[in-house]
């Protein structure tokens, strides 16, 4: 996969994905930012939610999501930022502490409402296709995070569907804008 993406001009890569992409965050001119990530930060910035000096913690260290979304925390929204991943020990002792908390990681549920702080801002990622038969299309799509329990605690949180995915739709727009001007000076 590595070797693929590589492949892709840094110009044209509207998903943000190549390492020069990856690497621009952390600079005073990102170039294409990665789609997800770009769109959770929008999202933030459109509701006016304010990251500077807060505690964020983002469940899900992947190159996809977690991590490039934790570099934008600190170098773009002026964050104090905690990573945590399946290595991490007891991870509600982090969670029950963060202002803004993002999960990130594909296990339908992981976020209990006893894992999230009064009044947090709680960004949900995680999405994952559960089959059964109690759903009318023979399965659901779940969040990370879950939602009916969880929400009456926060000050703002995300649904699944319907929260990040259409902002990361948004956000590939944006790129490839973005890309075009690249090219185009």
């Amino acid at each position: 996969m590595k070797k693929i993406t590589e492949k892709i001009r840094p110009d044209k890569d509207v998903d943000g994905f190549t390492n020069r992409n990856f690497g621009s965050i952390i600079s005073k001119h990102p170039l294409l930012l990665p789609a997800t990530p770009y769109g959770v930060m929008e999202l933030l910035k459109r509701y006016k939610i304010p990251t500077e000096g807060k505690n964020c913690v983002v469940v899900g260290a992947s190159r996809l999501v977690g991590a490039p979304l934790s570099m934008m925390l600190v170098e773009e929204g002026k964050a104090t930022v905690t990573i945590c991943h399946k290595y991490t020990q007891d991870i509600a002792h982090f969670t029950r502490h963060a202002d803004i908390l993002v999960a990130a990681v594909g296990k339908p549920g992981l976020i209990t409402a006893d894992m999230v702080k009064e009044g947090a801002v709680v960004i949900d990622v995680g999405t994952t296709r559960v089959e059964g038969p109690q759903y009318k299309n023979g399965y659901s799509l779940k969040g990370d995070v879950e939602f009916k329990a969880v929400a009456p605690k926060t000050s703002y949180i995300t649904p699944v569907p319907g929260g990040v995915g259409p902002m990361t739709i948004a956000s590939l727009l944006l790129n490839t804008l973005r890309a075009t001007e690249l090219r185009n000076p």
